[in-house]
């Protein structure tokens, strides 16, 4: 491709809304714009990188025995109310009508579409195992869109799903699908990190996600410092053994906190160590309210309340709820003389406090010296707090830490969530109706994009990996009006394309400089200078990772470029 014949619009300057080094570096280099607020065209560069990605996804869900399709974008919203997600998932759902009043979706997710269409398709455990997939730009009305492609309202993602008449054959699957999206991140380049997860909003159990080791992650990993073991933090098991108190219990006292409501301020007020006091939170799980209580140096894990209530949804109380409730504000609630009705969960290390501190249901006030079953009971205890660094690792070896992550993939064991509601049933061997069994597997294609961007590029810009580099090399003559710089340059470019090297020729009349800075930008692996020694068949190679820089003769530039790819 010549460099005149395309869209490469470079910029100089970072743009002031770009606060990640990914969105930053496509920008300016030219791969991407923003149409609104979390809404890019992928320009020829960009466009160039994706197809790459998209090319090693599908070879590998291919190997793993998957088939792709095309489902549409507008879902028809009878499909979600189906499922009972039109009303559970959120405002993230773009919701729409058409002229006849008729409810749509754009697509956000495609479980139902494509359980819809397996349901009215697939009759016969005959034709189970199933592994259906796609890749497609998807949907969602995200409240702050940041980081560029990170985390957009419009974005492409590769999702399968696959169907089964046994568990013993969706575990086969997951584990062939979850070794091709190791695959993919692989052949991408990545470090990343398979981590335990949670399923959302999506349902199910025993899922995984793919994680980019990034300081930008919004999401936190916990990972064993000695072991392989790492789970998302929201997931991670607590099985820290707390010690038996040794002291005695005094009288339980009620005293003044005027104006102190979190635990660091009436910690300090009363000369007390956090782990002395209990943090008391009001949740509304669906339509009942809880009152969830965990040490003051703990940090209350709402996935784990959520699925220790088997709620669809798991809210904090508002202050309004809060009083209406508890007859008390935030900052002074806690389970001793709670309002009656309201259930009490407790976090493990609650059992082993022994004269504690706690919120007294009044406003600038709280109790010292309380203590559990003489001044108060707890419906039920259980694991309820975030993994915390430098607690033991949950499978035995080593100490847990944390890193950042940002989610790439995410691998799902659905079971019958969406098929027992949606009707999707097959005849087994005996002529019974049975549901299916589904699996679901999603990965963010253009995220993937922006992931490797945040892990290959430096100061000067893009630094791409052979798999996924728009074109294999860049071609500069360093003046286009000097004949012999321009005739060996076009020389080269027909000779390498005949090699089957994917060239970028900068036949731009620029200043050396700007071609120069426009080539470290795109992070091409390879550039190629044809300047003052072009009369002598000679050219500069410089590898982008490195800088190195080598010359080289015309004769000999193929098979060293060659070689060159091969130590890549």
């Amino acid at each position: 491709m010549k460099q005149s014949m395309t869209l490469i619009p470079t910029l100089r300057e970072v743009p002031a809304d770009a606060d990640v080094k990914s969105h930053q570096q496509l920008l300016r280099a030219g791969f991407i714009r923003q149409n609104a607020s979390g809404i890019y065209s992928f320009l020829p560069l960009g466009r160039k990188v994706l197809q790459k990605v998209e090319e090693i996804i599908r070879e590998e869900m291919v190997n793993a025995g998957g088939a792709e399709l095309l489902m549409p974008a507008l879902q028809q919203a009878e499909l979600w109310q189906e499922s009972g997600r039109w009303n559970t998932y959120g405002p993230e759902l773009m919701r729409l009508e058409d002229r006849h009043n008729r409810n749509f979706a754009l697509g956000a997710t495609h479980e139902e579409v494509i359980t819809s269409l397996v349901r009215d398709e697939i009759k016969s455990y005959k034709k189970l195992p199933l592994t259906l997939f796609q890749i497609q730009t998807k949907f969602r009305d995200e409240k702050r869109p940041r980081f560029g492609l990170l985390r957009g309202r419009e974005f492409i993602m590769k999702d399968a799903y696959s169907f089964h008449s046994s568990y013993e054959s969706l575990d086969e699957t997951y584990e062939k699908i979850f070794q091709a999206y190791q695959n993919v991140f692989r052949r991408c380049g990545l470090n990343f990190r398979a981590v335990i997860a949670d399923s959302g909003a999506m349902g199910g159990k025993d899922t995984h996600e793919f994680m980019v080791l990034s300081d930008i992650g919004e999401d936190t990993i916990a990972y064993s410092d000695t072991s392989q073991y790492a789970a998302n933090i929201e997931m991670a098991p607590v099985v820290t053994k707390y010690k038996e108190s040794t002291e005695a219990k005094k009288d339980l006292e009620k005293v003044e906190t005027p104006g102190k409501k979190t635990i660091e301020e009436v910690s300090s007020h009363l000369q007390t160590g956090k782990d002395k006091c209990i943090k008391s939170l009001l949740f509304k799980a669906d339509e009942e309210f809880v009152l969830v209580i965990v040490r003051g140096d703990h940090e209350v894990n709402d996935i784990k309340v959520k699925n220790l209530l088997d709620a669809s949804v798991v809210e904090l109380a508002t202050a309004e709820e809060t009083k209406e409730i508890l007859d008390a504000p935030f900052g002074s609630i806690g389970p001793v003389n709670s309002k009656a009705g309201v259930k009490i969960i407790a976090d493990e290390a609650i059992k082993y406090l022994i004269n504690a501190v706690c919120g007294a249901n009044q406003e600038g006030l709280h109790y010292t010296n309380v203590n559990i079953e003489r001044d108060f009971k707890v419906d039920q205890f259980a694991d309820l707090r975030f993994i915390q660094e430098g607690d033991p690792s949950p499978d035995g070896e080593g100490t847990i830490q944390f890193a950042k992550g940002i989610e790439v993939g995410h691998v799902f064991k659905l079971g019958t969530r969406y098929s027992d509601a949606m009707g999707a049933q097959y005849l087994d061997e005996n002529g019974r109706a049975q549901s299916m069994i589904m699996g679901c597997y999603g990965i963010g294609v253009s995220r993937t994009l922006a992931a490797v961007a945040e892990q290959y590029s430096d100061e000067s810009g893009l630094q791409w990996p052979a798999s996924l580099t728009p074109f294999d090399l860049h071609i500069i003559p360093v003046n286009i009006k000097n004949d012999e710089q321009r005739e060996l340059a076009d020389q080269l470019y027909k000779e390498l394309k005949d090699q089957r090297f994917d060239v970028l020729l900068d036949d731009r009349q620029e200043r050396p400089g700007v071609k120069f800075t426009d080539s470290d930008l795109i992070g091409l692996p390879f550039r190629v200078t044809v300047g003052k020694k072009a009369s002598e068949g000679i050219v500069e190679v410089k590898v982008r990772k490195t800088g190195d820089v080598i010359e080289v003769h015309k004769d000999e530039l193929a098979a060293r470029l060659q070689e060159l790819f091969r130590n890549q």
